[in-house]
């Protein structure tokens, strides 16, 4: 049974890293032009709120821009933004932005010892962020973690009192959810904080 799933596992993986490599980055810079009034033209926001996409991977960003657009995920903005994206448009919009080298931000001082001790190692019933999102905060876009390192804060801040009230579900799972519930705002705003110097 165990290898059954593995080896299905290992062909859902072969058949999404096709389907990316077949996405056109150069098609995705053309039909990203709106893309960065936002999110800026490379990837990397000049606002705290709206995320970097810089360096993200291809297939979770690929599913983020999907949920909007089909209403698995809720922003007024972004769901009218992509409403009339097809999959192919998405495909290379992922592509263009996954390409692009996150430039990152810096931690502030006082929230590294917490964030750090919370990321790398869990803290009071919060499990370790760094057992999915890796040590270094790269993700694991095969799997669906994205990459967190460098985001922007408030943004973080907003996604995960979302899954901590249970407004973001769209993970396939709890797990954010149920991690995020632990997290007091204290703690919270550390990770965040701590991420976006994380490089």
């Amino acid at each position: 049974m165990k290898q059954s799933i593995i080896i299905a596992s290992l062909l859902l993986i072969a058949l999404v890293t096709t389907q990316l490599t077949a996405a056109d980055a150069a098609a995705g810079k053309n039909k990203s032009l709106v893309c960065g009034s936002c999110h800026g033209a490379d990837g990397n926001s000049n606002v705290d709120m709206w995320p970097n996409l810089a360096g993200q991977g291809a297939g979770y960003l690929a599913k983020q821009i999907k949920d909007f657009r089909d209403g698995k995920r809720s922003d007024p903005s972004m769901n009218a933004m992509v409403s009339a994206l097809t999959d192919e448009d998405i495909d290379d919009i992922a592509a263009y932005f996954s390409s692009q080298t996150l430039t990152g931000g810096a931690a502030k001082e006082e929230f590294i010892e917490l964030g750090s001790a919370i990321y790398s190692g869990g803290k009071e019933g919060v499990m370790a962020c760094s057992g999915c999102h890796g040590p270094n905060g790269a993700g694991l876009d095969a799997a669906g973690f994205p990459q967190l390192s460098g985001q922007k804060v408030a943004y973080v801040i907003t996604q995960l009192n979302n899954f901590k009230n249970n407004s973001r579900t769209n993970d396939g799972t709890t797990m954010m959810n149920s991690i995020a519930a632990n997290m007091s705002d204290e703690q919270i705003k550390a990770v965040s904080n701590y991420l976006a110097g994380l490089h």
